[in-house]
């Protein structure tokens, strides 16, 4: 009795401190956005005075105003949603097909593939940044978001992923509607797709959060202006000391303002996609 009144105790504690440290985890991600939301949300001069902000004395939407407006937000905002769902929408279609692919009984060298692309997956970005710009500039493509669209089109993370959930599907399902006279795209788009939900709810959420924050890239095939992306704008108004006329500065309510557009889109996609890409995550890991 004694050891399991002992036992008991000391699972409580576990869990107690355990609680204890999720919740001060919490808080490191949660006080940073809600201090950015604040500010945003604040006048001029109240934006500039120093400390952490939980709670506004006034609500202002001056800075979401200036940003929108006269720093003409709305222009590389327009930009990343192009190269964001174009992007996303090619690279799920694509590593879609490439599991779809590599699930055929009959192909040969399957092995061979899969242990290819699982070779790309160990080869970092920075060390295929310059053969990349080079294949860029000699199609013209600099300076264009057509750049950026096919830049990481698709990757080997996600075609094994639908690898793994296509190889989940009973092959007699897709050779009853061989049998019936289907093809392999109607196969693939009326069999396949519809039982990989978790799957491409995963790679989508990934991809989308990856372009939509990336800067690498953009970085690196883009300097016109009006083709910057939302990163790219963010990093100029952040690091920028000039002024929108000569009385309007730049104030801190303004970069945060853009820093919550810039964080808006993935806070509402997130909730209508958590419940697959949990169950994709989980068993899209656990199948050979």
């Amino acid at each position: 009795m004694k050891n399991w009144i002992g036992w008991n105790w000391k699972r409580k504690t576990f869990y107690s401190l355990n609680t204890l440290f999720l919740l001060l985890l919490v808080l490191t991600m949660i006080l940073p956005i809600l201090n950015t939301l604040i500010v945003s949300l604040s006048s001029n001069i109240e934006s500039m005075k120093p400390g952490i902000k939980l709670w506004p004395k006034e609500i202002s939407f001056e800075g979401y105003e200036t940003i929108w407006r006269k720093l003409e937000l709305w222009r590389p905002f327009y930009n990343n949603v192009i190269v964001t769902v174009l992007g996303t929408f090619f690279h799920v279609f694509l590593s879609a097909m490439a599991g779809y692919v590599l699930v055929q009984k009959d192909l040969p060298g399957k092995k061979i593939m899969t242990t290819l692309i699982m070779v790309t997956m160990m080869i970092p970005g920075e060390a295929i940044m310059i053969p990349l710009y080079v294949v860029n500039k000699d199609l013209g493509l600099l300076n264009t978001l057509t750049s950026l669209v096919i830049h990481g089109l698709v990757s080997g993370f996600s075609v094994l992923l639908m690898r793994n959930y296509f190889l989940g599907v009973s092959y007699e399902l897709a050779e009853s509607a061989r049998m019936d006279g289907a093809g392999d795209f109607r196969i693939f788009s009326k069999i396949y797709l519809p039982l990989a939900k978790p799957g491409i709810a995963t790679v989508t959420l990934f991809e989308f959060v990856s372009r939509w924050n990336h800067f690498t890239s953009a970085l690196l095939y883009i300097n016109d202006d009006k083709k910057y992306t939302l990163q790219l704008a963010l990093r100029s108004l952040i690091i920028s000391t000039d002024s929108t006329s000569s009385s309007d500065f730049i104030t801190s309510n303004v970069r945060m303002a853009g820093i919550m557009i810039a964080l808006i889109p993935l806070l509402v996609i997130y909730p209508f996609v958590q419940k697959y890409f949990v169950k994709g995550i989980m068993l899209g890991s656990g199948k050979e």
